[in-house]
């Protein structure tokens, strides 16, 4: 456990079932005269706020993301939203992190390659975002509580980051009732992502007990729902843990940080065509297993070792339970949810040195309780095929 430690997050957040009927009055709150709404393919969703923003006088342009979010789909962000002064973003977490770095673009001038980790030239915001509401319609991403936003890198066949405390939403509104009605597949694939997102801030080498106790209440939501949710469906019940289950892995990772599991993810996400969600599902107990391998080798009184153990008792239920019962309890949710292996997005085992150069240099990769090696990296990928 680190000597000091900071924690961050959105400015407010709204919890709760039909808390989406509040947005018009928040944007009223933060003197909004005209908005920019940020939302995904559908426009569906936003049909009934647009009315309501109407009413309080308030005009908006409608600016919609196909996809997951690129450099390419900000720069046409920005320049939808001159002479706006709010942005909300409403939808997935791609519609969110697209947002995020639009409202961080309006405030601040440039171009995305200015600011973006990596491949970038990583240049610090120096001014804060024009305002900021977050409204997730999935539960996966924690997107809504978080400081960087994820964005396609076409070019360099990759997925990176626009980070900086500026970026956190001024207003994250989670609503539970707007995960009803979400395709099968994308309700599988946030909340492996969820789960996952929870797990890996708890093994992390940057855990503080404010990340710990979130990490565990994620964690028991994840247990509880996702199985339910996958393979009989959203119900009341599911649609809260699993928002709440989001919410805690976002507002972890944002100040723990996370792992191999999404220092593989943003190569591949940039590489192949597949989701976010789908890509961290199909890599985490392959990536459990080979992380907690290489501590028993190399670190074995380390911390995160232990931490192991414990995240075995929480997925399970058993006091008894270890590291191997965390690795297999993840695999059968795995085989339970049906989860695709890599090479159904179309990895192949000749893909995989490429994928291990990138992943090695991805900013998630910084925080997993140990450094892997190239062979480590190789087998999680062959294993997750």
């Amino acid at each position: 456990m680190p000597a000091a430690f900071e924690f961050a997050t959105a400015n407010r957040i709204v919890f709760g079932a039909g808390k989406a009927a509040v947005l018009p009055a928040l944007a009223a709150e933060l003197a909004a005269r005209s908005v920019l709404l940020v939302t995904g393919k559908s426009q569906t969703r936003v049909a009934g706020l647009t009315t309501a923003l109407n009413g309080q006088g308030i005009s908006h342009r409608i600016f919609s993301i196909v996809g997951e979010p690129t450099v390419d789909d900000v720069r046409r962000g920005v320049r939808a939203g001159q002479g706006c002064d709010l942005v909300l973003a409403l939808g997935g977490g791609s519609a969110i992190d697209g947002g995020k770095a639009i409202a961080a673009l309006l405030g601040n001038g440039g171009d995305p390659m200015d600011y973006i980790e990596v491949v970038g030239r990583g240049q610090v915001l120096a001014r804060p975002s024009l305002p900021f509401i977050a409204v997730p319609t999935t539960a996966g991403t924690g997107s809504e509580v978080t400081r960087n936003a994820v964005l396609g890198v076409p070019e360099a066949k990759v997925k990176a980051s626009l980070r900086s405390p500026f970026m956190l939403p001024t207003i994250a509104v989670v609503d539970p009732e707007l995960l009803s009605g979400a395709p099968a597949d994308v309700v599988r694939a946030s909340a492996l992502d969820a789960l996952a997102q929870n797990i890996e801030p708890f093994l992390s080498s940057a855990a503080n007990p404010l990340t710990d106790a979130l990490c565990r209440q994620g964690i028991e939501c994840s247990v509880r729902a996702v199985r339910r949710a996958v393979v009989q469906g959203l119900d009341e019940a599911a649609c809260e843990d699993l928002a709440v289950a989001s919410l805690c892995g976002g507002l972890a990772l944002a100040n723990a940080g996370l792992g191999a599991v999404h220092g593989f993810a943003a190569p591949l996400g940039g590489m192949f065509n597949a989701s976010h969600g789908a890509v961290c599902a199909a890599l985490l107990a392959a990536t459990l297993d080979v992380n907690h391998r290489a501590l028993a080798a190399r670190a074995p009184t380390q911390g995160s070792v232990a931490r192991f153990s414990t995240l075995g008792i929480w997925l399970t239920g058993q006091s008894s339970a270890g590291a191997q019962d965390a690795v297999h309890w993840v695999q059968t949710l795995c085989s339970d949810c049906k989860v695709p292996g890599l090479a159904a997005y179309g990895v192949r085992p000749h893909d995989v040195p490429a994928v291990v150069a990138k992943a090695k240099t991805a900013s998630s990769m910084k925080k997993n309780p140990i450094v892997l090696t190239d062979d480590e990296l190789t087998e999680i990928l062959m294993r997750s095929l």
